[in-house]
């Protein structure tokens, strides 16, 4: 059975850093592979928790079987009511999460070090755990993820398919306009949400407005949910701020589905709510490879060492 990067269903974290990475014209195989060598066997010497990914050209670059997984270049979607979202497709992602920002800033620069010959950095943001998992507008972000082995269903591609243990991920940054959301009363940002605000209790029946976020999101496809695993994590300054969006799912399909009916192309143009107070200024798709598939393209032997023997050292990563 493949194991896939442990990092990404850590959820202890209240720490984030987000890096994504746009390689330099004619980089080849070998030069990627020895630049990203030493990024992955430093995982293991931090106490930290780090996840990479890689788009659709990276991933060819890297794997003679990329083509197998169906995995795509996220493409700009617009949307009803003059609504869009933009397509800012990088190469490479890596996510580093901890209980510590100075060992989440170590390994950043860490990673910096080996890819700035290759690449260049085109996206760094800080996310935080806020309040009680929260998002900035004050609701808690992600209540109906899935847990313990549901999760993993929800995020892996199934043992027997190509790249198995693996997981297709999209990232979006989302700039919050909280001075408009704020303007609403609690009973109306409750509406645009489709949850109660205090304590995360899902509307139900004709309560439960058909434009929320929660109607447009959660979706069924012949009687079948197709859940995602959200990661996300707020970030942000005073002068902007909002939600780094990252999820893995077992089928990129979901992501597409989801955005559409986000995003009212999906036959009906409703579009989400919650779109009329933040607004995604980037977004793209990757693939979160198992460790072993990592451990064959990069021949690194401590991909092989059980997550005991990790925890035993102090250690964590993917």
């Amino acid at each position: 059975m493949t194991t896939p990067q442990t990092s990404i269903f850590n959820e202890n974290s209240i720490h984030h850093y987000f890096l994504e990475y746009k390689l330099h014209s004619n980089i080849d195989n070998k030069t990627l592979i020895t630049a990203l060598s030493p990024v992955l066997s430093s995982f293991s010497a931090h106490d930290v928790e780090v996840v990479v990914a890689f788009g659709k050209n990276t991933w060819e670059l890297l794997s003679p079987s990329a083509g197998e997984i169906g995995l795509k270049s996220f493409e700009s979607l617009n949307g009803v009511d003059g609504y869009m979202l933009p397509s800012t497709q990088n190469d490479i992602l890596v996510w580093i999460h901890s209980a510590h920002h100075d060992s989440n800033f170590d390994q950043a620069l860490a990673v910096q070090h080996c890819l700035q010959s290759i690449a260049k950095l085109e996206l760094e943001l800080i996310g935080f755990k806020y309040h009680d998992s929260r998002d900035l507008t004050g609701f808690v972000d992600g209540s109906a993820n899935p847990t313990g082995e549901d999760a993993r269903v929800a995020a892996l591609i199934p043992v027997g398919e190509p790249g198995e243990g693996g997981s297709f991920v999209l990232t979006q940054q989302w700039v919050h306009d909280l001075a408009r959301f704020n303007q609403l009363s609690q009973a109306e940002q409750e509406k645009v949400i489709g949850r109660t605000k205090p304590d995360s209790v899902e509307f139900s029946g004709a309560d439960m407005p058909s434009n929320s976020h929660v109607s447009r999101t959660d979706v069924k496809l012949d009687n079948t949910a197709l859940k995602i695993y959200r990661r996300s994590a707020p970030y942000g300054t005073v002068a902007q701020h909002g939600l780094y969006f990252i999820a893995f799912s077992c089928q990129l399909m979901r992501f597409e589905v989801i955005l559409q009916r986000m995003f009212g192309v999906s036959g009906d143009n409703k579009h989400d709510r919650l779109i009329e107070f933040s607004k995604a200024i980037s977004g793209a798709y990757w693939f979160a490879p198992s460790r072993e598939t990592l451990g064959v393209l990069f021949r690194e032997e401590d991909r092989s060492l059980s997550e005991n023997s990790r925890r035993h050292k102090g250690t964590h990563g993917i």
